[in-house]
């Protein structure tokens, strides 16, 4: 699972951010407001090792984002092994919420000849993403297209480590162009390349799950427990002769 998303536009101006400094001696900017371009991030990111593919770019248009996504996509496909059971778990398009009206559409081989899942990708919901051209090369090669609601971007962990490497490249500096802010952007992806910190799915959804899962009844001070509560009430003898009756009954 893979997660794609276009960071920015960051200006070649000071940017907010810490910094070392002398006591008493503040650091300074310039007030002068000096127009030194725009630069974006595209970036491809992998929660469960935490790898990171990006390329800076001075704008992100369909002409530009279309050819460098194939590209990668294209070299993570090749270094997946091929699938052994097409109809395992997580192969099949039904799976993910795909019809079969659906992948015929973009797919129109025969079912036994077209490709299994093999990689998924978390997009934005945006209607360049949703290009039929661009939707028929994924589901071609098995890359199933997953679409975050509007409002819901945060839906993708992509946005969350590029605001790490957008902080680790320009927090507190003042880039003078835009070549400088992706020579800075280029560099703070590979110094987290170095060591990635892989992600995990989380929320207050999730926190809830987990609770459940591991919800627990103790038994006394013996140290057990049961997954399920167990009936504290007790049945008077009365009771316990009208519900045998009634059984009998």
């Amino acid at each position: 699972m893979w997660g794609e998303d276009e960071a920015g536009p960051y200006q070649a101006i000071p940017q907010p951010g810490r910094s070392w400094q002398k006591e008493g001696q503040p650091a300074r900017q310039p007030h002068e407001y000096v127009r030194g371009g725009v630069a974006k991030l595209l970036t491809l990111f992998h929660p469960a090792t935490g790898a990171v593919r990006a390329k800076p770019v001075t704008q992100a248009p369909n002409a530009v984002l279309h050819p460098w996504l194939k590209q990668e996509l294209s070299a993570l496909l090749a270094m997946l092994p091929e699938p052994v059971e097409r109809d395992a778990p997580g192969r099949r398009w039904s799976d993910w919420g795909w019809s079969e009206a659906e992948v015929a559409f973009f797919d129109p081989r025969p079912q036994n000849q077209r490709s299994p899942v093999r990689l998924v990708l978390i997009w934005d919901n945006l209607s360049g993403h949703k290009s039929r051209e661009m939707v028929r090369w994924c589901v071609e090669r098995g890359v199933v297209p997953l679409y975050t609601p509007l409002g819901g971007s945060w839906l993708n962990l992509t946005e969350s480590v590029q605001r790490i490497v957008v902080r680790r490249a320009l927090s507190g500096q003042h880039p003078q162009s835009a070549k400088e802010v992706m020579e800075w952007l280029a560099a703070a992806v590979a110094g987290w390349n170095a060591e990635p910190t892989p992600f995990h799915w989380g929320g207050k959804r999730a926190e809830r799950r987990q609770r459940a899962r591991e919800r627990r009844h103790a038994l006394g001070a013996s140290g057990g427990y049961t997954r399920r509560p167990l009936a504290r009430g007790r049945r008077s003898l009365l009771q316990s002769l009208s519900i045998g009756y009634a059984h009998d009954k």
